[in-house]
């Protein structure tokens, strides 16, 4: 019997290459909206990261997230994200 594969997602902050379900989704929807997605299957560009404040300062420091949507995030984004890895 074959071995179920495993989706592997990069990190936008350290770049560490980890399995879809241990990172936190980004997404930007067709409409232009930026917002969490917490299923990780909502219809858009999506950017992932680590499920720690330093992996977000660094990708927010770098635009990490930003080139891989291609657009400018919000500071209500960042804010959600650090409520987000806080609980």
């Amino acid at each position: 019997m074959a071995d179920k594969k495993i989706p592997m997602r990069k990190c936008t902050g350290c770049g560490a290459v980890k399995s879809k379900k241990e990172l936190i989704r980004v997404l930007k929807t067709p409409e232009g909206e930026i917002k969490i997605d917490k299923t990780g299957r909502a219809n858009g560009r999506g950017a992932y990261i680590c499920d720690s404040v330093e992996c977000l300062e660094k990708a927010k420091k770098s635009g990490g997230i930003a080139k891989s949507l291609g657009t400018a995030i919000p500071a209500e984004v960042y804010d959600a994200l650090i409520k987000e890895m806080e609980n």
